[in-house]
């Protein structure tokens, strides 16, 4: 399976040692941390040893004595039969919760032995809970893993040539491909990009066996909640979580706390909103008032969207049928198109140093799907669910922010005009890499 977040664990592999810090691989469990990890290790050093502190229980008291770097490696090299070999071996921490000060041992493993590659995981619930620990500020890097974005996907269910097209950018050649493209974008939205949902969808091609593993990943995320948090915003982080698709389906997709239950407010339901965001299963979108560098100088942090981890998560949990998929474009058309802005929002979450909002004046109906800032500039990101795409809120948005360029994106083909360039849903991605 190919992941473009790997060149970034190889740029790491390759660092100077007085530069390196231990890294650690941040996401929502299922995103495929342990795997890059275990392929990097494969594919880049000589040796690899990985410790399990959920699954090898008498490693976890290897950093509470103290933190004594050669005997912490003993007995790393007596639980695992291995020698750890700084420079040629990759170290693992996995599910490094479970190991009271595990965190805080990064800080010793980066100042008395930086020749030595190590990296951490494990469940973001279960780290941001681990309050034993203090965190070594300034002494770790950070990778954040999501989902397989479209492209990964093609070539993960064997299209790769289909992305070669795509990284081409030669849009007539592209064009003639459209009809193949939106099938397959089709069936990214039902599949979405969990790896274990998206190998299984490569190996059986059967969408029950698709939707069962979503079902099985969604259960497994509500027994997170379940665990970790402190118990009396549990029942609230739920109630959250499971609106986003109702919210999302909304004409007007502002997030309205009234709609979780009759009387509910903001206040009740901050700290529970902050788990969900803190553990990677929930995108945060807050409007701005201006499309003016820098963007958070214009937040206004009351009003936001929610948007879930995958898109195919996100139709197991709105119930999407995988019959839809025999009818055309009506699956690009569920919910008024919310499926096509989860879309959009997870192809450009991605992408690294990437701020998202979107624009929403105070004395005005018109709206932007998105305003991103990336690479110095300003973008304006118009999503269309079909081909129809006269809207007000382009016109609008241009003579109150005067961009240099807006992207709308929709199932219509590639035109580039003076300011609006339109790039299929496809290419999206292209926009901005």
């Amino acid at each position: 399976m190919e992941r473009y977040i790997s060149a970034r664990l190889t740029d790491w592999k390759n660092m100077p040692a007085s530069r390196r810090k231990p890294l650690i691989l941040e996401g929502a469990r299922q995103t495929g941390k342990t795997w890059l990890a275990r392929e990097l290790g494969r594919t880049q050093f000589e040796s690899f040893v990985e410790i399990n502190f959920e699954k090898q229980q008498e490693a976890c008291s290897l950093f509470e004595a103290n933190f004594d770097i050669p005997r912490i490696l003993m007995g790393i090299q007596a639980l695992t039969g291995r020698k750890v070999m700084p420079g040629k071996t990759l170290l693992f921490f996995d599910e490094i919760q479970f190991a009271r000060r595990g965190l805080l041992s990064l800080k010793y493993f980066y100042d008395e032995l930086p020749q030595l590659h190590i990296i951490a995981a494990g469940s973001l619930l279960g780290v941001i809970d681990h309050k034993d620990d203090s965190f070594p500020v300034g002494k770790v890097s950070f990778v954040h893993i999501y989902p397989l974005c479209f492209t990964e996907f093609l070539c993960a269910i064997g299209r790769k040539g289909l992305v070669d097209l795509l990284q081409s950018d030669d849009h007539i050649a592209i064009d003639s491909f459209a009809g193949i493209y939106t099938d397959l974008l089709r069936q990214y939205y039902y599949v979405g990009g969990m790896p274990e949902v998206v190998k299984t969808y490569a190996e059986e091609q059967d969408y029950k066996a698709v939707r069962q593993v979503q079902k099985d990943i969604l259960e497994s995320y509500k027994n997170d909640f379940s665990h970790h948090p402190p118990k009396e915003i549990v029942k609230r982080m739920i109630m959250l979580w499971e609106s986003i698709p109702a919210q999302l389906a909304k004409e007007n997709r502002k997030f309205v706390y009234a709609a979780l239950k009759s009387g509910a407010r903001a206040r009740d339901f901050e700290t529970s909103l902050q788990w969900l965001c803190d553990a990677g299963v929930v995108t945060k979108v807050t409007r701005v008032r201006s499309g003016e560098i820098p963007l958070r100088g214009f937040e206004d942090a009351d009003a936001f969207k929610l948007y879930t981890l995958d898109i195919g998560l996100h139709g197991a949990m709105a119930g999407l049928d995988a019959d839809t998929l025999m009818h055309g474009n009506e699956l690009f058309l569920q919910y008024k198109g919310a499926l096509t802005e989860q879309f959009a929002l997870q192809e450009m979450r991605c992408i690294d140093n990437m701020e998202i909002h979107y624009w929403a004046p105070e004395d005005s109906r018109a709206e932007m799907d998105f305003v991103v800032q990336h690479a110095g500039e300003v973008i304006p990101v118009e999503v269309k669910a079909e081909l129809h795409l006269r809207a007000k809120s382009i016109p609008v948005y241009i003579s109150r922010n005067h961009p240099r360029r807006v992207i709308r994106t929709s199932l219509a083909p590639y035109r580039q005009g003076d300011i609006v360039t339109d790039i299929p849903l496809y290419a999206f991605r292209r926009a901005f890499v």
